[in-house]
């Protein structure tokens, strides 16, 4: 075979499987990615909508896309106080449709709906209103960890539900004051 056959066999293969790869993803029942490991995806999700990671702040949870989920200090369980303003930086994680929101395994927070400022159901862990943040494009990402904004501090979610303080163990604490990362 020619070196240039070859190389259109190669290019049509790479082709053939980059189409196959954008046509969707195939999960498990555990909600894993197929061949991820332990250190990814290690819960089901709830609904399809929550599971835990591992990232740099160590196991977190996570959306169906598998971007970090964090909670906002100015919240109190149960209730959200992050305006449109700020939704539209920190996008709620919608609870699941159904009366209920399951168990998953690997979480031990108790998982529950409350209601954004705008009165569309939240999916909450340990009580606190869950959301994902503009800034994390890939799962693993970690760009609202530490966050100041919007009356409090933005900490990504344990599997307990609590507040993972620590900064990324691969980068330094975030730091920002006031809403100074949004221009406002």
């Amino acid at each position: 075979m020619s070196g240039s056959t070859f190389t259109i066999r190669l290019l049509g293969a790479t082709a053939t499987l980059l189409l196959a790869s954008a046509c969707g993803t195939t999960t498990n029942t555990t909600g894993a990615t197929p061949g991820a490991g332990a250190d990814q995806a290690t819960a089901a999700t709830a609904g399809g909508v929550l599971s835990v990671r591992t990232t740099s702040l160590g196991p977190v949870l996570v959306d169906a896309k598998g971007l970090t989920v964090y909670l906002l200090t100015a919240d109190t369980p149960g209730h959200s106080s992050c305006s449109t303003q700020c939704l539209q930086y920190w996008p709620p994680v919608p609870a699941p449709a159904g009366a209920s929101v399951p168990s998953v395994g690997g979480i031990s927070a108790a998982l529950a709906e409350a209601k954004d400022t705008s009165g569309a159901p939240v999916l909450t862990a340990g009580g606190w209103p869950l959301y994902t943040f503009v800034k994390d494009k890939a799962p693993g990402d970690v760009a609202g960890q530490g966050v100041k904004s919007f009356g409090g501090i933005w900490y990504a979610v344990s599997p307990s539900g609590a507040a993972v303080t620590a900064p990324p163990k691969s980068a330094p604490a975030a730091t920002s004051g006031g809403g100074g990362i949004y221009g406002y």
